[in-house]
């Protein structure tokens, strides 16, 4: 009874809170054509077998690997960054992907493109709705991820701040992805090509925050000197510093602002893409 409680107050209320928030904006703040295109992107993830196939397969692989192989039950320690949280941004590397595939590729195979942008919406419009309705679902899967969260609560006392913690620093990586998806998806009409692009650099955002890297920048010598600006590129907008410390706890406004300011380029880069297609 007491894993409940902490489940409702430490989660439950506060995944409420911020779906009413969301909720808001989205009626009161945001233009009506975002609303237009929010539901209608909303609506086709759950009236296609996509987004149950995504949940099932996040859910089973997240909640398996953890349960049996990471030792989340023998541990011996409430705690689940180690067997939990550190694990998730590589399921995400492939999840974020396929739910972002189709964003702007399923509109240029079947040639509605060109159609909804000649309707009367800015393409800011159709791209901030399209992006707010596939985080909604990968919003959806963290949450539906409770049942490891009530277990840990059953097993011991954790520290609930630094869990919800790592489910903030979790979501913002996978919008990370969820926008790096959306430009690639604006210059591909094929789903799979746009899977396997964002896939690829996902993850070499995601490996590129590794010590390894920074370690390798400094130990570069001779004609291999010629790549140092590539990895250095790679190594600056690694993801893994940012989720790591946010997912222990440390809110730092740096790691905040990094997430922020990536997906905002990452949404800029879907508009030039875009109208370099009108173009």
């Amino acid at each position: 009874m007491d894993a409940i409680i902490k489940l409702l107050l430490h989660f439950a209320i506060p995944t409420l809170i911020v779906s009413v928030i969301f909720i808001a904006i989205l009626n009161f703040l945001l233009p009506r054509e975002v609303r237009t295109i929010f539901k209608r992107e909303l609506k086709s993830y759950f009236t296609s077998p996509v987004a149950y196939v995504l949940f099932v397969v996040f859910l089973g692989i997240s909640s398996t690997l953890s349960f049996f192989f990471t030792g989340v039950l023998e541990g011996g320690e409430a705690d689940l960054f180690l067997p939990y949280f550190q694990y998730l941004p590589w399921y995400l590397v492939l999840i974020a992907p396929a739910v972002g595939m189709r964003l702007w590729s399923e509109e240029q195979r079947l040639g509605t493109m060109e159609l909804l942008l000649t309707m009367p919406l800015a393409p800011w419009h159709a791209i901030l709705g399209k992006f707010l309705a596939a985080a909604v679902v990968l919003f959806s899967m963290l949450v539906l991820s409770f049942p490891i969260v009530w277990t840990i609560n059953y097993l011991g006392d954790p520290d609930n701040g630094v869990i919800m913690a790592g489910y903030v620093a979790t979501l913002l990586v996978a919008l990370c992805f969820l926008a790096v998806t959306s430009v690639v998806s604006a210059l591909t009409r094929s789903q799979l090509v746009a899977l396997l692009v964002s896939v690829a650099i996902c993850m070499t955002l995601w490996l590129g925050g590794l010590p390894h890297v920074s370690e390798l920048l400094m130990n570069l010598k001779g004609g291999w000197l010629i790549f140092w600006p590539v990895l250095k590129l790679v190594n600056i907008v690694g993801v893994m510093p940012h989720f790591t410390e946010l997912a222990k706890g440390v809110l730092g406004i740096r790691d905040i602002t990094f997430f922020i300011t990536f997906i905002a380029f990452c949404l800029f880069a879907t508009s030039v893409a875009i109208r370099l297609k009108r173009a």
